[in-house]
């Protein structure tokens, strides 16, 4: 069986989607900083890590038919599949951080119409793809360059917030890989494998929103009332981004590891 399918093809395409959105989100506390409206700005971040949680809910069943279609010696085969899923996560975010400039400029357009619009999303949406509204947002288009990073120092990186977002984004992206790979690796406890993708998923949801969302949250409000510069902001956004493509990264690394503790793990229940 070929590795690189059409259908391999498609979950790749749409898992690129998925990082590039959570890449992106972080964009929406850039903006809000920028513009002192935090509270709308992190309506418009729910919106986005709702989108992009629904969107890896619904690839999950196309993930889940590699399997199935796997046949003989499908270890190797789907082992392959996965990693190269994997690195299409990698390839989104790293899509996300060139957009990042560009978004921040759009971001900050769209808070100001959800705070004028009296908190309308739909609104938001309304205008932004509109005709005018599309001519409107090529204004808005800032290629990446260094001069992006002007005012930035080694020492302003949150090292310890890198090295946590990193090992969550790790678990975030092999979740769902490990348990199918697991249902392989011990095919009488498939079902209880495959079911425990919803649990390592939402541990590193809580995680993220224990852990990182709360720092960041509050350096902005800092940003917002003038206690702390943009720059800083600016910077630990950076480092959210870098740390999870350094996470995509991490995650070639576990996914096997992680698919044979999922597995000896069912053997207890």
């Amino acid at each position: 069986m070929h590795v690189i399918t059409s259908q391999v093809l498609f979950i790749f395409c749409f898992l690129l989607l998925i990082h590039s959105i959570e890449t992106l989100a972080y964009a929406t506390r850039l903006s809000g900083a920028r513009v002192g409206f935090i509270a709308s700005a992190l309506s418009l971040f729910n919106v986005m890590v709702i989108v992009s949680r629904m969107s890896n809910m619904v690839q999950q069943p196309f993930t889940g038919h590699l399997i199935d279609a796997a046949g003989s010696n499908a270890l190797s085969v789907v082992s392959a599949q996965f990693r190269f899923l994997i690195f299409g996560s990698t390839v989104g975010t790293m899509l996300g951080i060139c957009l990042l400039p560009t978004f921040v400029a759009l971001f900050t357009r769209a808070i100001i119409h959800l705070a004028d619009g009296g908190g309308s999303v739909m609104q938001v949406f309304k205008k932004g793809f509109s005709l005018n509204g599309l001519k409107q947002a090529r204004s808005y288009i800032r290629l990446p360059s260094v001069s992006y990073l002007k005012g930035l120092q080694f020492r302003m990186i949150p090292k310890r917030l890198f090295v946590i977002n990193m090992v969550i984004t790790s678990i975030y992206t092999i979740g769902v890989l490990s348990a199918l790979y697991a249902g392989l690796l011990a095919p009488e406890h498939s079902t209880t494998a495959v079911m425990a993708s919803g649990l390592i998923n939402g541990v590193a949801t809580m995680l993220l929103a224990v852990f990182v969302d709360p720092k960041v949250s509050v350096l902005a409000d800092d940003v917002a009332k003038g206690k702390r510069s943009y720059v800083s902001l600016k910077w630990t956004s950076l480092t959210m981004v870098t740390s999870r493509v350094a996470g995509t990264l991490l995650a070639q690394l576990v996914f096997i590891p992680g698919a044979y503790y999922i597995a000896w793990v069912t053997n207890w229940l």
